[in-house]
């Protein structure tokens, strides 16, 4: 099963996140609280897919993207509607994906299914 690596300021996102993976058969987890906690443990665990806040203290998900995409790194930026100038920028660096806040379990489970493909 896919390694999943969620980087997500808010604990409460975490968990969400986290448990409606695990409902749906990703029970490989790994969590940042940061954006530079999300490149060191890129690099130490090596997930095959990130699921990256836009907005987060250390470094925000644009900057972690641009570091890691260029490393391998599948990426789909989680944000908050209204952040319409970041998933621009973020879909130009290559990230595969978009969940917006409030976001359903499907929508999750669709995206991260399209890009573990």
């Amino acid at each position: 099963m896919a390694k999943i690596l969620i980087s997500d300021d808010s604990q409460f996102m975490r968990k969400i996140l986290s448990d409606i993976l695990t409902k749906n058969g990703f029970d490989n987890i790994i969590e940042a609280v940061n954006g530079e906690q999300a490149v060191e443990k890129f690099k130490s665990e090596k997930p095959d897919l990130m699921l990256l806040d836009v907005i987060m203290p250390e470094k925000d998900g644009i900057e972690v993207a641009k570091e890691l995409i260029p490393q391998g790194a599948k990426v789909i930026m989680v944000s908050a509607v209204g952040q319409d100038d970041m998933i621009k920028q973020a879909k130009d660096l290559g990230v595969l994906g978009y969940i917006i806040k409030p976001f359903e379990e499907k929508q999750v489970i669709d995206e991260v299914k399209k890009a573990l493909v």
